[in-house]
């Protein structure tokens, strides 16, 4: 049996854009589990110390279902919307075991 792919993503959110940052990504969220029949897990987290730094857990059938993300429109209006209000962002890709 092949592994899923996990996916971790870390945005550095602007002071003061937290709040419309998390309503763009619950939004993100909720099209990726509804609309992605091959996105199994969206778990959005945000630092304890550090409301502008959210760290996102994604779990994938595999490479392809999250290339399929990547050129989904929902992902590219969110991109789009979210950028001016991140400061900086990092994605790992795991394979999950």
């Amino acid at each position: 049996m092949a592994s899923r792919l996990a996916v971790t993503a870390r945005f550095d959110v602007i002071p003061g854009q937290e709040a419309a940052f998390m309503k763009e990504m619950r939004k993100q969220a909720e099209n990726s589990l509804s609309l992605e029949p091959d996105c199994h897990y969206f778990d959005i987290c945000v630092d304890v110390d550090n409301p502008g730094r959210i760290l996102l857990y994604e779990l994938y059938e595999d490479a392809a279902s999250f290339d399929e993300h990547l050129a989904s429109r929902h992902f590219a209006e969110f991109i789009e919307t979210v950028t001016p209000m991140i400061s900086g962002k990092t994605i790992e890709r795991w394979n999950r075991l």
